[in-house]
């Protein structure tokens, strides 16, 4: 299990300045990528970079 603790988290640029309902990521020590969610900062979702890639890629490619 990666290192949670003292994570640099950056929110999406799609959140308002001041609002918790932000998707926030950070990378771990190990170079795996958490996810969470603002309002719920204590329940975190850790995976590679690679698998991240991929569903982004996914996602966006079903947006067209």
């Amino acid at each position: 299990m990666p290192q949670i603790s003292g994570l640099h988290w950056v929110k999406s640029s799609f959140s308002d300045a001041g609002g918790n309902n932000c998707v926030e990521i950070a990378t771990t020590a190990d170079e795996g990528i958490a996810i969470r969610e603002s309002e719920r900062p204590d329940i975190t979702l850790v995976t590679s970079q690679a698998a991240l890639r991929a569903l982004l890629l996914g996602v966006k490619s079903r947006g067209r």
